[in-house]
């Protein structure tokens, strides 16, 4: 997986060290320091993929390696002075070499844009003891400014205790998003973290760093006896410590688990609480539909029998009507008779008499 590693150290002459011979070194160059009249041939190192200078704009006589480092030590007169500052980077194995040195160039113009000093970026590739994924870079910075006549002003703010913390940090997050802006980019799935576990949220133990002579005899107890135990107090404290993060890592991803099992019962029970909430609606539904149909049906009913009822009362009124013509018929007819006979009878008794 893709590491994070960006540290920041001083190059100092309290501690007896000569930039120029620094920059040789990374470099894997021959350079004079002018100062000390000495020359530093490292033409030999093996492991430099690449070099380069990355300077501001208008100091083009910076690109000369030689002359950048001499003109560093020319202008610090203590004896204790600030020579130098090196960043160490960890470049993503998972990029190829171009990517890795362009990932590289990247900061390397980040810190000249935002302190105005000259980078020498060096990329190594792993050594041959050790984590062949160790592809890295040393940038060594100018501690002035350069400007297109020499070298200028101190960069105070990377040297002043309540500022420099802050600064180192806001490069630490730079980095971390040029990397992961890079494994994008590239389609690469792993994400790096410049901060530390405990700010992650991260019970994993961190390992101690090891320094040059611890890993050295590291690295030669593994050539004389590969796959021993580590033979340093600070390699088996680390030993135990990969332990205790391995177990660790082991629970988390068990709990992790065990989350997602009971995530995924408890999708699966929502899902059936849905399931028969929707039957339940449906079966209501249905009864709803048939309560209706039975009441479409009684009201139907209820105006069928209305409609017998009325279509009967017609009838009978009908009926009633058609006797009550009858009875008036009969009655007419009866008037009728009568009135023939009484007109008969008067004729009989009322005629003249003929002499009987």
């Amino acid at each position: 997986m893709a590491i994070y590693h960006l540290s920041v150290k001083s190059i100092s002459r309290s501690a007896g060290r000569s930039v120029v011979a620094a920059a040789a070194y990374r470099a894997g160059q021959e350079l004079t320091d002018e100062r000390q009249g000495l020359t530093h041939d490292y033409t030999r190192k093996q492991g430099v993929e690449d070099a380069f200078i990355v300077a501001p704009d208008g100091a083009d006589w910076a690109l000369d390696r030689n002359a950048l480092w001499n003109a560093a030590e020319a202008a610090e007169k203590r004896k204790d002075a600030k020579t130098g500052r090196e960043y160490e980077l960890a470049l993503p194995a998972e990029l190829d070499v171009g990517v890795r040195k362009e990932l590289a160039r990247d900061f390397a113009r980040e810190l000249v844009e935002r302190y105005g000093v000259v980078a020498d970026v060096a990329i190594h590739e792993p050594g041959r003891e050790g984590d062949n994924r160790n592809h890295h870079a040393h940038i060594l910075t100018t501690t002035r400014t350069a400007g297109e006549d020499g070298l200028g002003a101190k960069t105070r703010v990377l040297d002043v205790a309540s500022t420099a913390s802050a600064e180192i940090e806001h490069m630490r997050g730079v980095w971390a998003r040029q990397v992961n802006m890079a494994l994008e980019r590239h389609q690469v799935e792993q994400r790096v973290d410049h901060r530390s576990f405990e700010r992650q949220g991260k019970e994993q133990e961190p390992t101690r760093h090891m320094g040059v002579s611890a890993t050295a005899m590291e690295r030669q107890a593994a050539r004389e006896i590969p796959g021993r135990e580590p033979v340093t107090d600070l390699g088996k404290q680390n030993a135990e410590i990969r332990e205790r993060n391995r177990v660790l890592e082991a629970a988390r991803k068990a709990v992790e688990k065990a989350q997602e099992l009971f995530s995924g019962l408890e999708k699966k029970a929502r899902q059936a609480v849905g399931l028969a909430r929707k039957i339940g609606q449906r079966l209501e539904q249905q009864r709803e539909a048939e309560r209706q149909r039975q009441e479409l049906a009684r009201q139907a009913e209820i105006r069928r029998q209305q409609d017998i009822r009325a279509a009967e009362e017609v009838r009978k009124a009908a009926e009633l009507e058609r006797q009550k013509q009858r009875q008036k018929e009969a009655e007419l007819v009866q008037s009728r008779g009568m009135s023939r006979g009484r007109s008969r009878g008067r004729d009989y008794d009322g005629g003249p008499g003929m002499g009987f």
